[in-house]
């Protein structure tokens, strides 16, 4: 009886895994037919980016119809070994050898610019938004690295990794960047077609980006730089120069500059045998929580993302006792690495499911994948552990209210805390919903206040600040709906709660 209703079960189980498999074969072969139509909308050059784009495409879409449930298993997830993941003051206690230029010329530093300004109110690429002193994080990054080529005579190449949406306006601003020295390379990551929810089809009808075409087209994340690296011929032309390593960052961390202690880790390991993967990680605070951290599984290092978390683990994972640290995105990895593993096919990163809603109502998702991923594919990978100082992003205008005052200092496009400030950390800052577009911001700040004191700063509603403002401890600013708040010019506000309607008015 039960050997009939075992077999019977067995049977029912191979059906299934045949009808889906046949399922599976079904939706690949449609999905194939219609990047097929849309490759025949393509002419000259575009045909053959294109045919590359979706080549890497299809893999990912073949991986996405195979994945099921959480990539992980909780109970497999361990702590990385403690020799994994190094003190940075360790590293750094080693000093630096004579021949630092020798470590430099071979490498490039590779900077993350696929993103747009928009979430906070900006048109064109976030590279562009400026941040400090009228500099942009181009500029900053430029001047970065002409610092370093300047004061140890090297050739530090930048490479910036667009997507077709900031690509055109980034090459124009390139040309004011002819006379620094810095030799500056482009590439663009691929262009993925957004699918229907419902039917798993490109709801793109041609290869155009313009009127219906807009907004059915999208880049597929960081993790695509490998193969988009490899494609563009630049991954070959700069091992045929020598070079050795990236340092990959994203373009809006204004924490992440050339670490000399780092590099040095990197070409001249204690133990003879080098890293090809890097992850600088940083201690989690509370308001990190969701950042990707590093575990061991199946006896490799890999980033695990909260995406990755099965639902009954989530406040296990935002936990900072047993999760304590969380991925800058700061990563050095060896160019000849990149090379074979792109030739062999064995760079292996997890699908991120990104659902959208057109304008039209449409619900599509897009594939995607985050670069630190790749870890787990890499030979003797290694994690840092960094001071917060070299984790600083402008993500929201609460950030760039930071990287604006007087907290820190700016030299030679990098930005260190003031020594006037008694404690390294910086303070809270939440700006209100009336302070998210950066025009909007500058008008309501006539100049950035004196932070140096400050732990704290909430600010909610109709609220300006005048020039000469000094905030120190805990403030909190609220206007409530219909009210304003007008802070005077030369105020000092400490540990102080301001509320309902201050105005001044011009007599």
């Amino acid at each position: 009886m039960y050997y009939a209703e075992g077999l019977c079960k067995k049977g029912q189980n191979s059906w299934m895994a045949q009808f889906e498999e046949e399922m599976q074969q079904q939706l690949e072969s449609s999905l194939h037919s219609e990047l097929e139509k849309l490759l025949s909308t393509a002419q000259g050059a575009d045909a053959e980016v294109s045919k590359k784009d979706f080549d890497g495409f299809k893999k990912l879409f073949h991986r996405f119809l195979q994945v099921k449930g959480p990539s992980v298993e909780w109970p497999k997830i361990h702590r990385p070994p403690e020799d994994s993941i190094q003190p940075y003051d360790r590293i750094k206690a080693k000093g630096l050898p004579d021949n630092v230029a020798d470590s430099l010329n071979k490498l490039v530093v590779v900077k993350l610019n696929g993103g747009l300004g928009t979430s906070m109110g900006c048109k064109g690429p976030k590279s562009l938004i400026s941040v400090r002193n009228e500099n942009t994080f181009l500029d900053l990054t430029v001047q970065q690295i002409e610092h370093l080529n300047k004061t140890y005579d090297t050739n530090v190449p930048l490479v910036l990794m667009n997507s077709f949406n900031t690509d055109e306006d980034t090459k124009k601003i390139l040309q004011k960047y002819t006379h620094h020295r810095v030799k500056i390379h482009t590439f663009n990551q691929s262009r993925y077609p957004r699918i229907n929810k419902e039917s798993l089809l490109p709801v793109a009808k041609d290869l155009g980006m313009t009127g219906e075409n807009a907004d059915v087209w999208y880049p597929p994340g960081h993790g695509d730089i490998y193969a988009s690296f490899y494609n563009s011929g630049l991954l070959d032309q700069l091992i045929a120069e020598g070079k050795e390593y990236i340092f990959v960052s994203n373009i809006d961390n204004l924490g992440a500059t050339v670490d000399l202690s780092i590099l040095n880790h990197l070409m001249n390991p204690p133990n003879g045998k080098r890293c090809e993967f890097v992850m600088e990680v940083t201690d989690k605070t509370r308001a990190d929580v969701k950042g990707g951290t590093l575990i061991q599984y199946d006896g490799k290092l890999r980033l695990l993302e909260i995406a990755q978390v099965p639902k009954a683990h989530v406040d296990e994972f935002k936990s900072v006792s047993k999760f304590k640290i969380f991925n800058t995105n700061n990563l050095w990895i060896s160019l000849p690495a990149i090379k074979r593993l792109q030739e062999q096919n064995a760079i292996d990163m997890e699908i991120i499911v990104n659902p959208k809603t057109l304008d039209g109502g449409l619900n599509v998702i897009q594939l995607e994948t985050a670069v630190g991923a790749a870890i787990k594919s890499f030979d003797n990978a290694l994690g840092i552990n960094v001071p917060r100082s070299r984790f600083l992003p402008v993500k929201t205008t609460s950030d760039l209210l930071l990287v604006m005052s007087n907290l820190y200092s700016l030299d030679a496009g990098s930005l260190t805390m003031s020594q006037k400030r008694e404690f390294p950390t910086t303070p809270h800052v939440k700006l209100g919903s009336s302070f998210t577009k950066v025009q909007e911001f500058l008008t309501r700040f006539e100049s950035i206040p004196d932070m140096l004191e400050l732990d704290h700063l909430t600010v909610s509603g109709d609220v300006t600040c005048g020039k000469r403002v000094s905030l120190k401890g805990t403030v909190i600013i609220i206007a409530n709906h219909g009210d304003r708040i007008d802070i005077p010019a030369g105020s000092m506000l400490e540990n102080k709660i301001v509320s309902g309607n201050l105005r001044i008015l011009d007599h």
